[in-house]
């Protein structure tokens, strides 16, 4: 179908667009030499940066100068003002999981030390976001990057521990997440084909992937009926149905025992043409689109990760057909996602900024940012703040202090400290410490970040998606792969949308890896980031509305009426860098980048989740206590 601006809602003042918070105010603060936050405001429901609404995740005035720096070696940021006469015993870069972790750590072992964590955005938490709506007088809560504790029986000691100490207790998810919610409602998984891509706007009855992460009804469809009514050539059609219902060891040549170590190392597009017969183009342009998490073409993704993870066809013809990661359900998330385990460590830190003392009270605590970075305070978090220079103030064997040099409101201070713990992304750490030994520069250099979008779209109800049967869709040639109504999740008095006359979250998911798919991942990644900070809100939020619109058009969906907020979290820099034997051999052991990378450089420590090679809560946590435990 095809549908205007009108009755996509592209009308509604639900956020002012491409000059507050696009490709112009993304060039119009370039072409300002100290344009900071200022220059971009966020549209908002409010001051409150959880609320703010629009482009948000890497959103602008957080990265300028980040880019200044590193796209145009700036090294002039006109006179620096000290921002405190004295030195602080820590400095913190970066208020992410790690960075907080980090700081909770040294408190322990220095209970009155000064601490002062510097992060380059509005609001804490790093990847670990929180969006929150108001919608006719009631709270919708949701969440913009890290997603849940995954696994996390499987923690080592260090990071159950913090949780402890924050006084989560996992056991609580069991019963605050509704295990029946899809299945209660009929909501299963289906497929929507795009016009674009495919001609006309189609939406099937059962997914191509078997997202196992969610609980969903049983399919309406079986797997022939719905095949046929996808709008593909004959040839396609069969090979796709093969694939779908293959069972058995298509592998009869390798030992089971060794079938997982070749598929990981085996290519998701290898693995269709030499085992499951594919050669249709239409079946491998199908499943390009749908490898999500893994971040890369099927080229460059490993068979076994996106049939294991990402629940692609083809497992269930191996040896190892029940082969799972993980040991636990995928439930362990707090309505705002992550955002929480940041949030219960800065009360735990500065109490001061939120009311309570448990995990349940932190799911509605509001937060009072003025207390964040009291003169007074012990611990102090300042925000908008992005480190452009950080060096020891003499001989690094022989110095005593660090000094950091940071910009906000386009103005530049200085502060001093004992220590420095460096809990951004690693891929700026070269430019904002030249003095790094080269090969340190160049290890940490080598891991390119995934590129993510994140949306949250607030909608009035769910009728629709009642009406269809659908949970959770998948779009092979859509713009975002992935579309699903957010984890059913209700504690602290927070309690999830009941029936389809409420309003909800939908959680939409884009990859971006660029257009040519035989690039190497670190490649692809980097056409992927250049995608993003080149696509202005404008595109993004007719992209969501002209998606959902398409796809529950048969539901009787509405955009213009039913949606009534948009957030779209994009992260140009997302998932840490994790290796693929495939591609990253001989990267192994002490001499790996990441390890190389987080090296101890006199009083700068390295922790972040690019030091562990893992985009995982538990991997941040651990390289904070590895950073704490290396300084004097």
């Amino acid at each position: 179908m095809t549908f205007s601006d009108k009755e996509l809602g592209m009308d509604r003042v639900i956020s002012r667009r491409d000059f507050v918070n696009g490709v112009a105010a993304l060039t119009a603060a370039a072409a300002m030499p100290d344009c900071g936050l200022a220059c971009a405001p966020q549209a908002a429901q409010g001051d409150y940066p959880p609320r703010r609404t629009g482009l948000r995740g890497s959103h602008p005035g957080s990265y300028e100068a980040a880019h200044r720096l590193a796209r145009s070696d700036r090294q002039d940021w006109g006179p620096v003002r000290n921002a405190e006469p004295h030195a602080y015993d820590l400095i913190i870069v970066g208020a992410g999981i790690s960075g907080l972790s980090a700081a909770h750590f040294y408190r322990k072992e220095h209970p009155e030390a000064r601490i002062l964590i510097l992060d380059n955005h509005d609001d804490f938490g790093g990847h670990a976001k929180r969006n929150e709506f108001a919608l006719d007088g009631r709270t919708v809560i949701s969440y913009g990057g890290s997603q849940v504790l995954q696994d996390p029986g499987s923690y080592s000691a260090v990071a159950k521990g913090l949780l402890e100490d924050l006084g989560v207790d996992t056991r609580t998810f069991k019963t605050a997440y509704d295990h029946e919610f899809y299945r209660r409602n009929g909501l299963a998984g289906a497929t929507y084909f795009d016009s674009e891509t495919y001609g006309s706007d189609r939406l099937v009855g059962r997914s191509l992937v078997d997202y196992a992460f969610l609980p969903l009804a049983p399919y309406a469809l079986d797997v022939k009926e719905a095949v046929a009514q996808m709008p593909l050539g004959e040839n396609a059609r069969r090979e796709l149905l093969e694939l779908l219902q293959a069972r058995g060891n298509r592998l009869p040549e390798i030992p089971k025992s060794d079938q997982a170590r070749y598929l990981r190392r085996l290519s998701y597009r290898d693995f269709l043409a030499r085992h499951m017969g594919v050669t249709d183009p239409e079946v491998f342009a199908l499943y390009q689109g749908l490898t999500a998490d893994s971040t890369a073409s099927i080229e460059a993704s490993s068979a076994l990760d996106v049939m294991s993870y990402n629940g692609l066809p083809g497992l269930r013809a191996t040896a190892i057909a029940d082969f799972n990661d993980d040991s636990e359900p995928y439930i362990f998330h707090f309505p705002d996602g992550n955002a929480s385990i940041a949030r219960l460590l800065v009360r735990n830190m500065i109490p001061g900024a939120a009311p309570g003392t448990t995990m349940h009270d932190i799911v509605l605590a509001r937060f009072d940012y003025s207390k964040l970075d009291e003169q007074e305070a012990s611990v102090r978090l300042r925000l908008n703040s992005t480190v452009v220079r950080l060096e020891h103030d003499g001989a690094v064997d022989q110095a005593r202090q660090v000094t950091a040099t940071y910009v906000r409101d386009g103005k530049a201070y200085r502060v001093r400290g004992k220590h420095c713990v460096m809990a951004g992304y690693n891929a700026m750490i070269p430019h904002m410490c030249p003095e790094l030994p080269a090969g340190q520069r160049e290890a940490l250099s080598f891991a390119i970040k995934a590129p993510i979008v994140y949306t949250s779209v607030l909608l009035r109800n769910w009728r629709a998606w009642k009406r269809l049967g659908i949970g959770f869709f998948a779009g092979p040639g859509a713009y975002y792969a992935v579309s699903m109504l957010d984890f059913p999740v209700s504690m602290g008095g927070y309690a999830f949308s009941a029936n389809p006359d409420e309003p909800i979250v939908v959680h939409m998911e884009r990859f971006a890896v660029g257009n040519d798919p035989k690039a190497t991942r670190r490649q692809q990644r980097l056409a992927g980031r250049r995608e993003l900070f080149t696509t202005s809100f404008e595109t993004l939020e007719r992209k969501t509305r002209r998606q959902l619109a398409g796809a529950l058009v048969g539901g009787g969906f509405a955009p213009a009426e039913d949606i009534a907020a948009i957030t779209v979290n994009r992260w140009g820099h997302g998932y840490s860098y994790r290796y693929r034997p495939e591609w990253d051999s001989g990267y192994e052991g002490d001499e790996a980048p990441h390890v190389v990378g987080r090296r101890r450089f006199g009083r700068i420590t390295i922790a972040n989740a690019d030091a562990g090679a893992s985009a995982s809560v538990d991997a941040a946590i651990d390289q904070a206590h590895r950073a704490i435990e290396e300084l004097d």
